[in-house]
């Protein structure tokens, strides 16, 4: 097939990138390179399937796709709030220009949404059919509501065009190229790990995160894009097991190594305290679970930023 990956220099997208080509598909990569990076890509960029394309998804595109995959918009607090308009725009410009785009060459299309759509949640773990605790005037807020109109797109699109659709909610994925500054507590932990730094951990440590390994998140986002058209989503994609930021820490710091310790600051504005998916619906209708366990992932992360940092 013909596949259009919007964001496909970043962390999510080029590992999406590099199972669509291997799986013998027509890829055009576009991004803007916003947060996304050329190294990326790199092993692809020789590959006569894969196509890269700079360009903003604020701004419609025409190309003929039968597959489009919209990763387009940074997704880490640092990133997506250096910028909060253009973090909104990202999100609802480009679901109109991406649905649009869909709906002219009859494609389907898959929106990466996200955990965040549930704000602080008061249901826990957090089902697709809970609503949600949206601070809607928040520093966050950029990302989360940008996220939820665009689902509100997605199926609008669905019930007034018949457009196939598929909504994938991400719950915190880690793994090799995530950006090593993104703020991100994956990537935070280990890039100090590795400097010998001490381990900012905010408030007391007592707050919750599910953590998927990349390969277990990109396996479940393509078994979602070939799932039954009648089945859309929303869908929660994400490791149901649950770490405290205190256990993060003490994990990353014994498989590193060396003299960091731990460090408390305050914790940020609207930062949920828990944060874990319920993915019955997951391995009901795409018989998908995460498979990577978090020591064996972080081992393959580790790694990575060692050889990217020189350390």
């Amino acid at each position: 097939m013909r596949v259009l990956v919007t964001g496909g220099a970043g962390f999510l997208g080029s590992h999406l990138c590099d199972r669509l080509v291997a799986e013998g598909h027509d890829v055009l990569c576009v991004d803007n390179y916003y947060t996304g990076t050329k190294d990326n890509i790199a092993g692809l960029l020789g590959n006569h399937r894969f196509e890269l394309m700079r360009h903003d998804v604020t701004f419609p595109l025409y190309v003929e796709v039968d597959r489009i995959y919209n990763l387009a918009c940074p997704a880490s607090p640092i990133h997506y709030q250096r910028d909060p308009v253009q973090t909104t725009k990202t999100s609802v410009h480009g679901a109109i220009n991406m649905l649009g785009l869909a709906k002219r060459v009859r494609a389907r299309i898959l929106q990466a949404s996200t955990s965040e759509v549930y704000g602080d949640p008061e249901v826990h773990p957090q089902v697709e059919e809970y609503w949600g605790k949206v601070n809607p005037i928040g520093i966050r807020s950029c990302y989360d509501e940008g996220k939820r109109a665009a689902e509100t797109l997605f199926f609008d699109y669905w019930r007034q065009h018949s457009l196939e659709i598929k909504v994938m909610r991400i719950f915190n994925t880690y793994g090799p190229r995530m950006h090593p500054d993104d703020g991100r507590v994956v990537s935070n932990f280990i890039v100090q790990a590795l400097r010998g730094e001490p381990i900012t951990i905010y408030g007391d440590g007592q707050q919750t995160r599910s953590f998927c390994y990349v390969d277990d998140l990109i396996e479940g986002m393509w078994r979602l894009m070939e799932s039954p058209a009648d089945f859309t989503g929303p869908v929660n994609v994400g490791n149901p097991t649950e770490n405290t930021m205190l256990e993060l820490a003490e994990a990353v710091i014994r498989l590193v190594g060396g003299p960091s310790r731990i460090e408390h600051r305050p914790l940020p504005s609207d930062d949920p305290r828990q944060r874990r998916p319920d993915i019955s619906l997951a391995r009901k209708e795409l018989d998908w679970e995460p498979t990577v366990a978090l020591e064996d992932g972080l081992r393959e992360t580790i790694d990575y930023f060692r050889h990217r940092l020189a350390l």
